[in-house]
């Protein structure tokens, strides 16, 4: 070995003989720094094992020892193997990454390899012969996307015999392998047949031979138009997967009891149906149908599927009608219908016990019938006639459920169930682009519920109280939400956050953070964590002690040092603009993602938000409460004579999704809170309990201006 990093037996003739293994890994040096000589290689008679990442062959390569079991070298740099390599002892022979076209012509003894890996190899135009290697298990060409050919030896004009020890065939990847051999006699021992991203058109039915096969992936086989009946016959398969088979139209008939079949993937192909005969495969635990466009029709047989898990089921868009059967498969945990035509699902849906998980996301469209809307309540339907909403019978039966999506159903005022109340497992509740006024007022009873998501309900005027151990809540461009009054009053739980971005109608009242900070620390006796919350405004409150124009604020011997006993916690505020219609948010998905950060420490807070909202350019107010005990655990020293406070981009700062992102802090300020400011809460509050957001107009302002200041 040359250059700088070497070792002497290799530098030097005598004593490289009794070298048996070597292992160079570039993780200890600097990139190309590792040199090799070819010379140094014909002096190690006796290697066996050779292990190399990433080095360079300036002098190209003669010789390799004829003792090598394992030959592992990731990245080799040339286009070919010594022409008098001898392998009758390699066991493993590992060359991902690498440049070679051709590892050999001819025949070479490899009686005692079974594993060879070549993955990535993007080079290699075709593989070994594979004559005089009977006891191969696994090999690896995922990646070799210019492999065109598998040497005839391995096919045999296209036929499988000379490998029946094979037990892994990684054939991902190759993009342009268009057929896959056919297979005579018996390959028991192969168990994955790995063939992602191939050109392949269709399996030979000789495939049946493969009966051994536990795991079959085509994903993304794009110009796969059929499957063989053969595949139903596997009683060993576990996972067959065929995501992304745009062209495949028909899933074939089921001929016998596939027990072990535990995953079934058909997202994305072109299937109409599922066949009836589904029901024999009683261990199916995941069945995945997402984004079959064409898809119209889940049989009523499904009650077969005794073990079934999660069915997904979710931009099915023809799909109209889900059978009353599927209420029957109790096992099921995990029902995604989002996006799909059904707008009646059958009640025994909202019976299952067991069920974790269920999202409607997104029902609501045009009828699939003309004369649907006849049979609807006017409070069901949306915006629109054509629009047919989502009916929800009674919710109370799903006593497991933990997620509920609803989000875009078009549900109405009074569309939502009172009972949803009942829900008492539930910890994720999605309602957002809804048309609803506000909430049944039995959502209070939802003690385990952590999440609420309302963005973008238009209609939304105001909050019920919420429950007890809520964390996060997100209102965000919600147009008609006046006030946020009440909402709070019964919280229990350490740390929220509550998001109000585009709800302007909260402008006209500019002290709803302040109302809001002060009625969770009253619902919250002793806080152990933070409040952070985000509502449209543009000043500072003047109840802060401490302001100051920038995105920074810096404070100088504090007065509160003299009364620290007397303060419950610290807020902080600014005022942050992003600007109107900004051309990145218009060209991609985007979010924005605003940082507070204190001098000396390195953990800090941060809001992020969609970059759909704030597109009308107006100005936002973050503040955050912070308790003692939240400030220690963060090394947020607030005890000394001088501390900064800084916002920023957080994206632009940590280089995520580019600079200038446009976001903006105008001014932040500062302010310790006292006890005594949160005792004088219960008089200011018990004023307001009775309002609602219907008389929250013009003629409240004073008295709502007098709390902010």
């Amino acid at each position: 070995m040359e250059a700088r990093r070497s070792a002497p037996c290799v530098e030097k003739k005598y004593g490289s003989e009794l070298v048996e293994g070597m292992i160079i890994d570039d993780y200890f040096f600097p990139v190309n720094e590792v040199h090799l000589s070819a010379k140094a290689f014909s002096l190690m008679t006796n290697l066996g094992l050779l292990k190399i990442n990433n080095v360079q062959l300036l002098e190209g390569l003669e010789y390799l020892s004829n003792k090598l079991r394992l030959l592992d070298w990731h990245r080799y740099p040339l286009k070919s193997l010594p022409s008098n390599l001898q392998l009758d002892k390699i066991v493993e022979f590992k060359m991902c990454y690498s440049r070679i076209e051709e590892l050999w012509k001819g025949i070479k003894h490899l009686n005692m390899l079974k594993v060879m890996k070549l993955s990535h190899s993007e080079n290699l135009i075709k593989t070994p012969d594979f004559t005089e290697a009977p006891n191969l298990e696994e090999l690896y060409l995922e990646g070799c996307t210019k492999l065109r050919k598998v040497h005839p030896s391995l096919l045999l004009h296209n036929k499988l015999i000379f490998v029946e020890s094979l037990k892994i065939l990684i054939l991902s990847g190759c993009l342009k392998l268009r057929k896959f051999p056919h297979v005579v006699g018996s390959m028991e021992c192969l168990q994955e047949l790995l063939l992602d991203g191939t050109d392949i058109k269709e399996l030979p039915l000789s495939i049946e031979h493969l009966f051994g096969l536990v795991q079959l992936t085509l994903n993304d086989c794009k110009n796969l138009s059929s499957l063989p009946v053969a595949i139903s016959s596997f009683q060993c398969l576990r996972n067959l997967k065929l995501s992304g088979c745009s062209k495949l139209k028909k899933f074939p008939q089921i001929v016998t009891t596939m027990e072990d079949l535990s995953e079934l993937n058909l997202d994305g192909t072109s299937i109409t149906e599922v066949p009836s005969s589904i029901e024999l495969l009683p261990g199916l635990e995941l069945l995945n149908l997402n984004d079959c466009k064409n898809f119209a029709r889940v049989p009523s047989s499904i009650n077969g599927l005794k073990s079934l898990k999660t069915l997904n089921l979710s931009g099915c868009c023809k799909l109209e009608n889900v059978p009353d059967t599927l209420g029957q498969v109790e096992s099921l945990e995990e029902l995604d219908i989002s996006e799909t035509a059904v707008r009646r699902p059958p009640s025994s849906v909202f019976l299952m016990k067991n069920l974790r998980t269920l999202s409607f996301s997104g029902c609501n469209g045009p009828p699939s019938s003309a004369s649907w809307h006849l049979h609807l309540p006017f409070n069901l339907m949306g915006k629109s006639s054509c629009l047919v909403a989502l009916m929800l019978p009674s919710l109370s039966g799903l006593r497991s459920l933990t997620k509920l999506d609803l989000s875009d159903c078009g549900l109405g005022e009074g569309a939502i169930p009172s009972d949803i109340g009942n829900l008492h497992s539930l910890n994720e509740l999605y309602l957002s682009k809804n048309n609803f006024v506000t909430l049944p007022a039995s959502i209070n009873s939802l003690l385990n519920l952590k999440e609420l998501e309302m963005e973008d309900c238009k209609r939304l005027q105001f909050l019920p109280q919420l429950p007890p151990n809520i964390i996060f809540v997100k209102v965000n461009g919600c147009s008609s939400l006046v006030t946020l009054l009440g909402a709070l009053k019964l919280c229990k739980s350490n740390g929220i956050v509550i998001e109000c971005i585009d709800s302007l109608k909260l402008l006209r009242n500019n002290g709803w953070a302040i109302l809001m900070l002060r009625e969770y620390l009253e619902a919250v006796s002793d806080p152990l964590k933070d409040f952070s919350t985000v509502i449209p405004g543009s000043k500072i409150p003047k109840w802060f002690m401490y302001q100051n124009e920038g995105s920074s604020i810096t404070v100088t011997r504090p007065s509160y040092l003299y009364n620290m006993n007397k303060i419950v916690g610290y807020a902080i505020c600014c005022v942050f603009h992003v600007p109107r219609h900004s051309t990145r948010i218009k060209k991609r998905r985007h979010s924005y993602e605003l940082q507070c950060c204190m001098d000396g420490s390195d953990r800090g807070f941060f809001i992020t938000f969609g970059g759909k909202f704030s597109h009308s350019g107006s100005d936002h107010l973050w503040l955050l409460f912070l308790s003692p005990r939240e400030c220690y655990d963060r090394r947020w020293i607030f005890e000394s004579n001088h501390f900064k406070l800084s916002f920023n981009d957080a994206r632009e700062k940590y280089d995520m999704a580019g600079s200038g992102t446009g976001l903006k802090v105008k001014r932040c300020g500062f302010h310790p809170v006292y006890m005594h400011e949160v005792e004088e809460l219960d008089q200011t509050t018990k004023q307001w309990t009775h309002f609602t957001s219907y008389n929250l107009y013009e003629s409240d302002h004073d008295f709502l201006d007098q709390i902010w200041k």
